[in-house]
């Protein structure tokens, strides 16, 4: 099983780790998209007043999160932490990697790849400094990242997701980075979580119940070989879940999860 996961806006501080070291990070595939969008993001964060007002217009940031300008002018030097402990947020909190036991954690580090604008992907313990590069940015050489790691992608991911399950919780941003097709679409679900009164999706609940349900499917062992299975597995957890097979071939599943209460 292979879980697609978003990061998180907000993340913990680098830390006093060793600094990065590119090359040790996992999908060696991706290096060279790796470097080129460090290397852009570097130099555009580390000039002078006026550069940094640039910057700061290119990330999308509120003039209160200037100072994030800093950290990625600093992120070769910077310290690394496993990426599971640099993410935080709702999704994050409730997925609890920390406080899983060692077997879960050990397939949280097989099986949980995380989505990025800077890395493309990175997998739960691969050491990476604190930054600020969402998906959705378009620097001014490589243009939108979406579109910078669609090649790459295409290449690299598939080989990832072996021959098992790929359960996509990716937002939209970063779901456009790769899109699986044919024979590993046929074995991808993605997840909705709404709730079942009004049957409307609510961004909060929403990130905070896909936690907890890549949190079940690891503290269990669960390991659904494709989407009828992980079906199957989640309704065992205790998850009210609808299932919509795809109208065609090289379309991925849609799983709607069920939640009574917004919380």
């Amino acid at each position: 099983m292979l879980v697609l996961l978003p990061p998180s806006e907000g993340k913990a501080s680098s830390g006093r780790g060793a600094p990065l070291k590119p090359e040790s990070l996992s999908l060696p595939g991706l290096t060279d998209a790796r470097e080129a969008v460090l290397t852009e993001l570097v130099e555009l964060c580390a000039g002078d007043p006026g550069q940094n007002e640039k910057a700061r217009e290119v990330l999308g940031l509120s003039e209160g999160l200037r100072g994030e300008i800093a950290k990625n002018a600093g992120l070769r030097t910077a310290g690394a932490r496993p990426a599971g402990e640099i993410y935080t947020g709702v999704l994050y909190d409730a997925l609890g990697l920390a406080s899983l036991d060692a077997a879960a954690k050990k397939r949280a580090a097989r099986s949980l790849l995380v989505f990025s604008g800077l890395w493309g992907a990175v997998r739960v313990n691969d050491r990476i400094p604190s930054y600020r590069c969402s998906m959705g940015v378009k620097l001014p050489g490589l243009g939108a990242l979406g579109s910078h790691w669609r090649t790459p992608m295409a290449s690299v991911l598939p080989e990832a997701a072996g021959d098992g399950l790929v359960l996509d919780l990716r937002s939209a941003a970063y779901a456009a980075a790769w899109k699986p097709k044919g024979e590993v679409a046929g074995r991808t679900a993605t997840v909705r979580v709404l709730h079942a009164p009004t049957r409307k999706v609510v961004s909060h609940f929403n990130k905070a119940t896909k936690g907890r349900i890549v949190r079940s499917l690891l503290s269990a062992g669960a390991a659904p070989k494709d989407p009828v299975a992980l079906v199957e597995a989640l309704r065992d957890l205790g998850y009210e879940v609808e299932a919509q097979a795809p109208e065609k071939a090289g379309k991925p599943w849609a799983l709607d999860v069920l939640v009574e209460e917004i919380h």
